[in-house]
């Protein structure tokens, strides 16, 4: 039985009656619904929703929500194999110890002495992260891999005044509907037109005669990603930055930075801007939260002029030996100049750029290689698992971390068999079904360093059970 509540939401103090008055008084209407009427009458609700009772007391809120958190099955209680954008790494311990500490996880800009130790942090953040992509100017992270992509190309097009930019056909569909995002819809002033590069079906690396025909003096900039959106390692980035180079063109690399410890970085490949994503770097897999993009480019005016992310710089103070941290081009920023800024970054994760910050000092560039080196060989040992289980075929070799799994011929969609799999503990790969329907029920699947053999001989196992 609901006892009776009072009128007014506990948690919401506009509610009260009185107050509700006050509030309509001042705007001058009789009632709240005077104030959407402007909304089409065929765009709104005809009937109540039905809503179950509002919640009167805070314990009973506590309780609801633990309900409600209890029927979700997460990745420490199965076994994943899921990638495609958040990957399941290992976080070491001192990454959430030193975000939790107050100075790094309260207010974004505090006092001089604490915004000394953040300016500090962000700059090894910047410092570490350009060692580790060869690429001197870094700046402070986006909020995801899609964003950094999509500011890139912004960047690309006012710097040659262009407006058409060449991606992979095989390109992450989120990521590429971030990036059709940013380059605003055709009807836009400022629109920037997408032409997608065929791959090569017998590699899945780009076709690099398609994208150098496609090459004009309309485009701004060629974006590429090694390893690809479904893990293949590019082997021709250098011929594909010449071929965009002599074209007029800018080369963005999208790049994964753990795979840097056995994979040539960015700058040594030919690229002018680097992007990717922060979540491997000590980041926790997370839903609706961002997950931190980077940007990247050579230490050069013409690129750091176009950044619409902060910057900071470190300069000796008057006192010798001591030196100070700053913000600089604050001015070309949203932060800067709002609207009139070079894009409008939006919500910042400048609470990651600490925890990677910390992750890239913990591992150090030996940790990097021996990661890089463990990634390989367990991705690879399962790749070569499951290619042994009849009617399954792995598509393409020379992959890092992510790679396609094509069950076309044992007669069954991916859907049932990720579905099976749920059933016995294992979230299986992203199902490629619905976003690149030319590679037939596939899937997409993800191995790291927390995957141990046992987990890989388990997936096998339950996988050779549910495609029979």
């Amino acid at each position: 039985m609901t006892p009776p509540g009072p009128t007014a939401h506990p948690y919401m103090a506009n509610s009260a009656p009185e107050l509700r008055r006050e509030l309509l008084d001042a705007v001058g209407v009789d009632d709240v619904e005077e104030l959407f009427v402007q909304i089409p009458e065929d765009h709104r609700v005809k009937e109540p929703i039905k809503l179950p009772p509002a919640l009167r007391s805070e314990a009973a809120l506590s309780r609801h929500l633990r309900d409600v958190l209890s029927r979700n099955v997460d990745c420490e209680q199965n076994l994943s194999f899921l990638g495609g954008g958040v990957w399941q790494h290992y976080v070491p311990a001192v990454c959430d110890e030193i975000a939790q500490r107050t100075e790094f996880v309260t207010s974004e800009w505090g006092t001089p002495a604490s915004d000394h130790g953040r300016n500090q942090a962000w700059f090894e953040f910047a410092s570490q992260l350009g060692e580790l992509l060869d690429l001197d100017f870094v700046g402070l992270p986006v909020y995801s891999w899609g964003c950094a992509a999509g500011h890139a190309i912004r960047m690309a097009s006012r710097m040659t005044g262009r407006r058409e930019v060449l991606v992979p056909a095989d390109l992450n569909r989120e990521r590429l509907a971030v990036i059709r995002t940013y380059c605003e819809p055709p009807e836009m002033p400022s629109h920037i037109a997408i032409v997608e590069v065929a791959t090569d079906p017998q590699t899945g690396r780009l076709d690099v005669a398609d994208l150098e025909a496609k090459l004009s003096e309309r485009t701004a900039a060629v974006y590429v990603e090694t390893p690809s959106s479904l893990g293949v390692i590019e082997t021709e980035v250098e011929r594909i930055a010449a071929a965009a180079r002599a074209a007029g063109a800018e080369t963005i690399l999208g790049v994964d930075p753990i795979s840097l410890g056995v994979l040539a970085p960015p700058g040594q490949l030919g690229a002018d801007i680097a992007v990717g994503s922060t979540q491997p770097l000590g980041v926790h897999m997370n839903a609706g939260g961002g997950v931190g993009g980077f940007i990247a480019t050579r230490d050069e005016e013409r690129y750091a002029r176009q950044y619409p992310t902060l910057q900071v710089s470190i300069a000796p103070t008057a006192k010798p030996g001591e030196h100070g941290f700053t913000m600089t081009l604050f001015e070309q920023s949203s932060y800067g100049r709002r609207e009139k800024g070079n894009d409008w970054t939006g919500n910042s994760v400048y609470l990651w750029a600490i925890v990677n910050a910390v992750y890239m000092t913990a591992m150090g560039p030996q940790g990097f290689v021996e990661l890089g080196e463990l990634i390989l060989q367990r991705s690879h040992y399962a790749a070569a698992r499951i290619g042994e289980l009849p009617g399954v075929s792995v598509r393409w070799g020379g992959f890092f971390k992510e790679f396609v799994v094509d069950f076309s011929e044992t007669g069954k969609t991916v859907a049932e068999i990720n579905a099976a799999l749920l059933e016995r503990g294992i979230f299986g790969g992203g199902d490629l079904s619905t976003g690149h329907p030319h590679l037939g029920q596939s899937a997409l699947y993800c191995v790291t360093e927390v995957h141990t053999q046992e987990d890989i001989d388990r997936l096998v196992e339950a996988l050779a059970e549910v495609t029979r």
